[in-house]
């Protein structure tokens, strides 16, 4: 243990001035070209989307990296459908002797999963609470209850607990996010689904959910008889209210009921009508690969990953004339660090022992579809990938003095973090919102779930030299404000120091992974363990 010590210092020393030449002219370059109106919103299967990885393909080749592609190429191609629900759609509710008609962005958005131009339903609603079927909490919100051919109506996130060992306390489960509801539904055979939305639950305003699903919806390809939901979408909290008062209910009562284990699922008595025109579309995106060999010849087809998504929304519904969703902190600023982080790993003199494998990852705003592919397809065996490190959204604000590593706690890399968060002046905060499930919603679960230990690096809510509260409010605002909105531009009095410190906290880490003498493992309270148990190799 103390020689394994004994020589992380000493190439941390010998790196120390590859990390400094990560500097905020550097990446204030990358986020002003990517955040450009010139790329056009960098939407999937664009214009600027395909400019978007060029650049990052180009940087990655400047900086020294190997293509890691296909064909000998930076690219992983792969193949999606993009479903844009027709403004015109259709969604109804009848019962009791009452009716309600439901207005599409007002009221309801999402799509159908059957990537059909015209579909449609007209079944019977069934309230099933969270829609959570977890075993190990001795939780089934369905109690055996055929829901087959039904719409199933959900609150969002799950029930609610101060115990860790019950749902993981204040911490979102991934039974709490609206893909795993989407993916439960589907199981139980529904013919459609919809999530009543409530910001205090959600995170984000309804505006987010609107921007989000009022879109073009990029899908995995179906593949002849696979079954699909024919709506998934969401309500806002006004809607969903209009549509449990047909029923007599409300959503406070009803949610008082569902956060208990008797819950049962509630037959509202209503019928839900739904009819929906939709272009579909068939598009091939990418994900940008860029490779660094490692300097031991015996451990070529072992790496560690560093990734960070290049997509955002393109060209959408204007708000205040603006139709270019820029997408400057989310994700401009994770791919600048992405490829400063590759330059300077490049210019090391003496490589560490595994290869790094720099991933620009396409469609993660359509539910990490980039990263699930390649994981889907590795380019690297996944018994063999280390660790990845993921980077996405930062705030250019200012220094700052602490570090989000959410789920890192969870595996043995753990002293490894403590060590390099050290050595950069970093506190190690905890996650300041966990009910809002962020280990979730970036593309470092993708790699999580087949097996490798994966998190995120993200800025904490402590800015040196600014009073208390300073990161808390530009957390609120950038959420309230900006978040997955055209005025997520690009500023020049932008101050790009938390965003050095913090990729070069990442270039650190990354280096003394790629230098430990065994894989990393999850700890073994992990769900992901026996993933990474199965798989192992040395």
């Amino acid at each position: 243990m103390k020689r394994r010590v004994f020589c992380l210092f000493v190439f941390t020393f010998l790196c120390s001035a590859q990390i400094q030449t990560i500097t905020a002219n550097r990446l204030r370059a990358h986020v002003k070209f990517l955040a450009s109106d010139l790329l056009e919103g960098r939407g999937v299967g664009a214009r600027g989307g395909d400019l978007a990885c060029g650049y990052i393909a180009a940087q990655l080749e400047l900086a020294g990296a190997k293509p890691a592609g296909e064909n000998g190429s930076y690219f992983q191609e792969f193949p999606l459908v993009g479903v844009s629900t027709r403004p015109e759609a259709h969604l109804s509710a009848l019962g009791h002797g009452k009716k309600a008609s439901f207005h599409w962005l007002a009221d309801f958005v999402g799509c159908s999963q059957r990537q059909r131009t015209l579909d449609s339903f007209d079944a019977e609603a069934v309230f099933v609470g969270h829609g959570i079927v977890a075993p190990e909490f001795q939780w089934d919100d369905f109690k055996g209850v055929d829901v087959r051919g039904k719409v199933l109506i959900f609150l969002t996130n799950e029930p609610p607990s101060t115990d860790e060992r019950f749902f993981a306390g204040r911490a979102l489960t991934y039974y709490g996010r609206w893909t795993y509801k989407f993916e439960e539904a589907l199981r139980k055979g529904a013919v459609a689904a919809l999530i009543i939305h409530t910001t205090p639950t959600a995170g984000y305003g309804w505006n987010v959910v609107c921007n989000s699903w009022g879109r073009e919806q990029l899908q995995n390809k179906l593949q002849k008889g696979q079954p699909a939901l024919a709506f998934a979408g969401w309500l806002s909290e006004q809607a969903g209210e209009r549509l449990l008062a047909i029923a007599g209910k409300t959503v406070d009562k009803l949610e008082a009921m569902a956060n208990s284990p008797q819950f049962r699922p509630i037959p509202l008595g209503v019928r839900l009508h739904g009819r929906f025109s939709a272009t579909v579309r068939d598009v091939q995106t990418r994900n940008v690969a860029g490779l660094i060999p490692g300097s031991d010849p015996l451990l070529q087809s072992e790496a560690v990953i560093f990734s960070a998504h290049w997509d955002h929304f393109g060209i959408g519904q204007p708000v205040n004339g603006d139709r270019i969703y820029n997408g400057a902190v989310d994700n401009a600023t994770g791919c600048a660090m992405l490829m400063e982080i590759a330059r300077a790993w490049a210019s090391l003199e003496q490589k560490p022992r595994l290869s790094a494998l720099f991933l620009a990852v396409s469609a993660e705003e359509s539910g990490l579809l980039g990263s699930q592919y390649y994981a889907a397809h590795p380019l690297f065996p996944l018994n063999k990938t280390a660790a990845a490190f993921n980077f996405d959204a930062f705030y250019p604000f200012g220094l700052t003095a602490d570090v989000l590593v959410t789920g890192a706690e969870r595996t043995t890399l753990w002293p490894l973090v403590k060590e390099a968060a050290k050595r950069m002046e970093l506190k190690i905060a905890p996650d300041p919102r966990p009910e809002q499930g962020s280990y979730f919603r970036s593309d470092h679960f993708s790699f999580a779930k087949v097996g490798i230990p994966s998190f995120s690096i993200q800025m904490g809510e402590k800015f040196v030299a600014k009073p208390d509260g300073y990161g808390r409010q530009v957390f609120e605002e950038y959420n309230t404000r900006h978040y997955h909105q055209p005025s997520d531009e690009y500023h020049a009095d932008w101050d790009f120091s938390g965003m050095i410190r913090l990729a070069r906290f990442g270039f650190l880490l990354g280096v003394n992974t790629a230098n430990l003498e065994r894989l990393p493992a999850w700890q073994e309270e992990g769900e992901f363990l026996g993933l990474r148990v199965r798989n192992r190799v040395r």
